[in-house]
């Protein structure tokens, strides 16, 4: 019978350690040994999921196929291994405890008295093997989010004590990913942040097998030797995670460190040959040698958290690499395009994005920045509310309709080019009510997007409750503005171009959610090549 094994990645001392990246550097290199591997986030907060966190506090909220609105985290998973995830991907307590008390209220605990333990736990715990049931994967990397000592984190570090007793160590194990802060004054890292951590895991009945060790400096054997003395690990389990010069080097520095040879040694599993990194680090290399520089202005609300856009800069990077091409990002905020002259933002730009959001704070100075892009003929990527300003801005300065605009931002609009989908107007929960997930387009041949996609049919991720508003569609066509993929059932527009424009294209889904290190997606691909063009012969 197969047996799948078990990873859980718990952090400590601080937050924003990168458990994630170091979950995905070792998901790679174990799929590189040629194991089947999967990775989920447990997420800590009572939200059932981040689809209404601001991006502010959450950054990022990521779509996967099946429509589950997620962690920023599955992002790098997908990233990292060029595989998809799902629902069961990613867990929140709001989640655990929605279905908790859901069996409790159809009578499924026969009167019991419902606690954290074991109801909670035990809800925990069958997330957690949901995906290793499957029988897909050999393994299986949990990520528990939040840091060692939170409260919101004690039931999921519990579970993770019943599983590792259940399962046995053959089975199951857990990494404990920790800082050694630098001090400046004495020259040297300190071990006892660590050696807290660890207590603090271990007073919870989990002992860590491995230490992943973040810092600034190498570390040395006198570091490695007190670590393994004070922490109860084996002192090749202690691992040095040094910075990196970006999060696609930690794959390499944890082979280097021997990390996937240590949890398969724990795992009582092969070795096997030596991970593939070829393809992975014909990227790299391509990723550290470039041949041109572009400058790409990324126009939206939130640019103050560079995480609220995640998916949408690695894509650059992605397809910055595959074009020979070193991305450098402009953060502009929507809002001063409103107040600041344009062309001092702009000018020096060779392609705009104008980025996803919601509501109606900085909507203008994006629908400037559109108008600057078709105008003066720069490379244009408008993606789901980026395409939606494209509309608009058409609108009013092509087809003369001044006062056009989406019923989103002005519900009493005389022209509102964009619309709410009719499938939408009853719905008043906001919680996982959007058109979510992956949808069908239908391409025109001959457009942007077909010579990007090579393709008429494709499906991408979708996060939307407005769409354009069909029955000005003649107007547009004929004065240029072309819907070039359209949704086969429902007849949605999908994708705009503008016919006298080197490249200038809006989607309404989301392309950032599909681009992996390895697949780059097409229209990225073809708006960095784009951008490159214009940049050459300015």
């Amino acid at each position: 019978m197969h047996q799948t094994k078990y990873i859980f990645v718990t952090g400590g001392v601080t937050s924003s350690l990168g458990k994630g990246i170091i979950a995905a550097s070792l998901a790679k290199l174990l799929q590189g040994k040629g194991y089947s591997v999967t990775i989920q986030k447990l997420d800590p907060y009572i939200n059932i999921d981040p689809g209404t966190l601001n991006p502010y506090e959450h950054g990022e909220c990521y779509v996967t196929d099946d429509g589950a609105e997620t962690d920023l985290d599955l992002g790098h998973y997908e990233r990292f291994l060029d595989t998809p995830t799902s629902q069961a991907n990613n867990v929140t307590t709001g989640r655990i405890y929605q279905a908790v008390i859901d069996k409790e209220r159809k009578g499924e605990y026969l009167g019991k008295t419902v606690q954290i333990i074991p109801h909670i736990t035990d809800e925990i715990k069958h997330r957690i093997q949901l995906l290793g049931k499957t029988g897909e994967y050999d393994i299986v990397i949990t990520e528990i989010g939040g840091t060692i000592g939170d409260i919101e984190s004690l039931p999921y570090v519990e579970a993770v004590r019943q599983l590792l007793w259940e399962m046995g160590h053959t089975n199951a194990l857990v990494i404990h990913l920790t800082l050694l802060p630098y001090l400046s004054t004495t020259g040297e890292l300190k071990t006892k942040p660590t050696q807290h951590s660890v207590k603090s895991l271990m007073q919870s009945g989990v002992s860590p097998d491995i230490l992943v060790c973040r810092t600034e400096y190498p570390m040395n054997d006198d570091i490695k030797n007190k670590l393994a003395l004070f922490c109860n690990v084996e002192k090749q389990a202690i691992i040095e995670s040094i910075d990196a010069e970006t999060i696609y080097d930690v794959p390499n520095l944890m082979l280097q460190e021997g990390l996937d040879t240590v949890v398969l040694k724990k795992l009582h599993l092969p070795i096997k040959e030596p991970a593939d990194m070829r393809k992975w680090n014909d990227f790299l290399k391509k990723l550290k040698n470039p041949k041109y520089t572009i400058n790409i202005g990324l126009i939206g609300k939130y640019v103050e958290l560079h995480d609220a856009y995640k998916s949408i800069v690695e894509s650059t990077i992605h397809a910055g690499a595959a074009n020979d091409v070193k991305v450098d990002i402009y953060w502009i905020h929507s809002e001063d395009l409103e107040t600041k002259h344009i062309p001092d933002l702009l000018q020096h730009l060779d392609g705009i994005i104008v980025a996803p959001g919601f509501g109606s704070r900085g909507i203008e100075g994006k629908i400037k920045a559109v108008q600057y892009a078709r105008e003066h003929k720069i490379p244009f990527l408008g993606i789901c509310l980026g395409m939606q300003m494209a509309v608009i801005e058409f609108a009013r300065n092509v087809l003369g309709l001044t006062d056009a605009n989406s019923t989103e931002m002005d519900p009493t609009t005389q022209n509102p080019v964009i619309d709410i989908m009719e499938s939408q107007k009853s719905i008043t929960d906001k919680g996982g009510t959007m058109r979510l997930g992956s949808w069908d387009c239908k391409l025109k041949e001959e457009s942007k997007a077909y010579k990007a996609y090579h393709n008429t049919k494709i499906a991408e991720r979708h996060r939307h409750r407005y769409e354009f508003n069909n029955s000005y569609l003649d107007r547009f066509e004929k004065e240029g503005m072309l819907a070039t993929g359209v949704n086969p059932e429902t007849n949605l527009v999908e994708i705009i171009e503008v016919r006298d424009h080197p490249w200038f294209v809006g989607v309404q889904y989301h392309p950032e959610y599909k681009s992996t290190i390895l697949t780059p997606h097409p229209l990225f691909l073809g708006f960095i090549n784009a951008g490159l063009e214009y940049s050459l012969t300015k």
